[in-house]
Formats: structure tokens, sequence, C-alpha cells
């Protein structure tokens, strides 16, 4: 049958991407190393040393996980093939149809899926994400563009079973978010985040304009990996400005009615971090202080001050011209990354959190070394 033809030469165009995934997980070497930790952990003195033991426990995990992610693949495209070969030409049976569709699609999701995990190779790519939102040029208009992105990264979070923390959040004055700042935790969460970095434009028809113009807002994302081993800075306790407040949540509902949280400031460079996780002041200051290290840690990594804005987002101007995302609403509806030259129609699918076209042609475009695109910024 011709439909099901097409599906498995479709399905043959992958026999190399397979292997790639084969040879890049390093599979076979992988499988020999899981066998030595394998008698090692048999060993009745492994115990004894008990980070050791965790840390080689977390080796296994890790390392069975590889393996599982290339084996399910293989498995997969085996069985779909099976099932073409044996009901091919021989049936109309729709379900039967109709599941081998269901298991293609998966297949091809689930390879690009690991192909894209590939491309993660940064040395923070796998620690958690420290994400702050900022509402920039457009007023109350631009703090709405702020909660609009909120919802769509906690909707792509969602989708990716990852978890979501806030630390800070200020509400606009008569609509919206004038800035959050939270924590994604999950593996790889910096590692595919770290593409929105940067700031981001929305081109609509305002709600909030009474004669129905056309208006442009901005709104600037940074992103930092938390990174949580001790990190050895010495701060000045006089360049901390400390401010507790009450932890509240969205829409300004408190989460206590005490003074818990806390905003750190590094007056020096004006970093501000938050934290209110924690149920003690003393809990959230001591974390929000390994918070702002992180950060200081991680800039300091850059010693040439000139790629700080590869790394801190709201360094670039809030406003025209500095963009790295359009979102145009009116008078037609596109999504466009201008650094990749990604773009899309389905603006509702994006902002909704479906925005794994731009992390992963994000991804892609740094492997090959972020090539010059002519792009007009106006776009």
């Amino acid at each position: 049958m011709l439909e099901l033809d097409n599906i498995k030469n479709e399905l043959n165009t992958y026999r190399d991407k397979i292997k790639e995934v084969y040879e890049s997980l390093d599979i076979a070497n992988k499988k020999k190393k899981l066998d030595e930790l394998n008698m090692v952990m048999q060993e009745s003195n492994f115990w004894n040393d008990v980070n050791k033991a965790n840390s080689i426990t977390k080796e296994v995990k890790d390392i069975k996980s590889s393996i599982d992610s290339y084996e399910n693949l293989y498995l997969s495209f085996n069985d779909i093939n099976s099932l073409i070969e044996m009901y091919n030409g021989e049936t109309e049976d729709k379900e039967i149809i109709g599941e081998i569709k269901t298991l293609y699609k998966k297949f091809v999701g689930d390879i690009e899926e690991t192909l894209t995990t590939l491309l993660l190779s940064g040395e923070y790519d796998d620690l958690d994400a420290i994400i702050k939102l900022n509402a920039g040029s457009g007023g109350t208009e631009s703090c709405d563009f702020c909660q609009m992105l909120y919802r769509m990264y906690t909707r792509y979070t969602a989708k990716h079973n990852y978890e979501v923390i806030v630390n800070d959040y200020l509400d606009g004055d008569e609509a919206g978010i004038k800035s959050v700042e939270f924590i994604v935790k999950g593996k790889n969460a910096y590692g595919y985040l770290k593409s929105e970095m940067g700031v981001h434009r929305l081109v609509r028809i305002s709600p909030f304009n009474a004669q129905g113009k056309r208006q442009t807002s901005f709104v600037s994302c940074d992103v930092m990996p938390d990174i949580k081993t001790d990190i050895n800075i010495f701060i000045k306790p006089e360049d901390i400005k400390m401010e507790a407040y009450r932890a509240s949540g969205a829409g300004g509902q408190h989460i206590n009615k005490t003074s818990s949280a806390v905003r750190l400031t590094h007056i020096p460079t004006g970093i501000v971090v938050a934290c209110q996780e924690e149920r003690s002041q003393i809990q959230n200051r001591e974390r929000a202080m390994q918070m702002l290290k992180s950060k200081l840690f991680f800039i300091k990594e850059k010693e040439n001050k000139s790629k700080l804005s590869d790394i801190r987002g709201e360094v670039k101007e809030n406003a025209f011209g500095s963009q790295i995302r359009s979102y145009v609403l009116h008078p037609y509806r596109m999504v466009k990354d201008l650094r990749t030259g990604e773009e899309t129609g389905n603006t509702d699918a994006v902002l909704d959190g479906e925005i794994e076209i731009f992390v992963n042609s994000y991804l892609k475009w740094l492997q090959l070394g972020c090539p010059d695109r002519k792009i007009n910024l106006q776009d």
C-alpha cells in the first residue's frame, strides 16, 4: 500500500542517524564501562566511601540512560519496519495503519530529540537554569508581553517535566509583570534555555490602546546556569545591599505573611538576585548568596569583557535594534529568530510553549560557529 511504502522510505532515511547516535554516544565503550562499574558496585566495601559510591552510582545511571536511548531508537526502528513488512499489501485495516503512523511519528520525535541533546556539549549545559524576565520599552504593553513570555516558558518547562521555582515576582502597575526571576530545575535545562537569552519583541494591536493602534514592546530575558558547587569567590559585605520582603506568587498572592524572601544587589556590578523558595530568611539569604556567586563566577570566567553580552541578556538595550526574536501578531502572524533565521506562522503554538524549533535551530547554529546571516532587525 502506497501510504505504508512512503513511511518505509522515510524511515530508511534515518538509518544513518541511528548510526550517528550510536557513534556519538560511544555505545560500545559505554557498555564496557558499565560492566566494569557493575563489578565495582558488587564489591563488599563499595559503600565504605559514601561520596565515591554516590559518584559511581550516578555515573552508572547516566551510562544506562545513554544506552537505553540508543537501544529504544534501534528497537523502534526495527519494530516499525517489521509491522510494515507484515501488513503492507495484505490489509486495509485502518487501525493497524494508524498504529504504524503513530509509532513512526513518535520515533521521529525521539530521534530528533536525541540528536538535539547531542549538541549540548557546553560545560554548564546539564545544569538548572536561572531565568529573569524584565519588561522594557512599551509600558503596560511590555508588562503584558512579559507575562506572555513567562507563561510561554512555564508551558515549555511543564511539557519537558521540568520544575519551576519562582525567586522574585513584581506585578505591573496596571497589568502583567514588570519582572520575574525563576529557576528551571531539570537535566539540561540551561543547555536548552540558553537559546532564549536576549531581547524579545512583540508587535500587535494593543488591548491597552483605546485607539486600536499597532504597538511594539520589548522584554529582556537573562539566562544563567545555576552553579551549586562551592565557589571560591570573596564578596565584600559592604558591596551587598539586602532587602527582605514577603514571598509572593503570580497575581500578588502571598505565600506567607512574614518577610522571609530576600533580594541581594551586588553594588559594583548591579547584579540582582532574589530567593523565596526556602522557609526562613536566613536560608533564603544563603541561597541568594550562592546564586550571586554563581553569576559572578560565570561572568568572571568570560575574561574578555566583550563577551559579557553573550552571558547576560539584560546587558543589551531593551529596545529597537537589539532583539533576538520577533513575535508579530499584526498585520501578519509570524515568530522569527533573528540569529538563526528560523521562523513559523504558528504564533499561538509558540506562545503556548512550543519553542523547540527555535531551541533546536539555535543549538545547530552554535555548532556551526554562529554563521552571520543578513537579517533585517525590523522584520
